[in-house]
């Protein structure tokens, strides 16, 4: 009975694990027009530097005319308002995959100044989108409006699962009714 035990275990322990069943990649086409505009956080992956964060979080992406794109990202917290701005710049001509910097611009010459921002997921209206990193280290629930219906936040999450994220990690920032 003893042999039975260890040698299930064994199989258990040098089975790999299945690769995600979503590929964990930009969408094949973003209308950045459409993109553009306020987007409300539903909820995130934790990271240091929305650790203050309590709540109303958003993020406004402007086109600029020389081709990057302006973010500004606010949030509440126990202070008051926090904001931080930014820029965004499309990575090897892929519609929906970024390189976002909050650093400086004199330090733009440095490649930890840059973060991956993948839009993986964008609602056809463009009501809501997912974006993730290639690292499966970010993740982002945005909505247009400040709150999402439970049955839309759970598919997406179950999606989100689905591509290998963390989302038993998700910290909620609006209403999911």
């Amino acid at each position: 009975m003893l042999h039975v035990m260890l040698m299930t275990l064994m199989m258990a322990a040098t089975t790999p694990i299945a690769p995600p069943a979503l590929p964990n990649q930009p969408v094949p086409t973003l209308d950045l027009a459409r993109y553009a505009g306020q987007w409300h956080e539903i909820a995130h992956l934790p990271m240091f530097f929305q650790r203050k964060c309590l709540g109303a979080v958003t993020a406004t992406y402007t086109p600029m005319p020389d081709g990057t794109i302006h973010v500004r990202n606010a949030c509440q917290t126990a202070d008051g308002q926090q904001t931080v701005e930014g820029v965004a710049k499309i990575e090897d001509g892929q519609p929906a995959a970024f390189k976002v910097r909050f650093a400086p611009a004199w330090l733009g010459w440095l490649p930890r100044a840059w973060a991956d921002y993948w839009v993986i997921e964008v609602d056809p209206d463009y009501q809501w989108a997912v974006v993730g990193s290639p690292s499966h280290k970010y993740l982002w629930i945005l909505a247009r409006r400040p709150d999402m219906p439970r049955a839309l936040f759970e598919d997406i999450k179950h999606r989100a699962r689905q591509r290998g994220y963390a989302v038993e990690d998700l910290l909620l920032m609006a209403p999911v009714n």
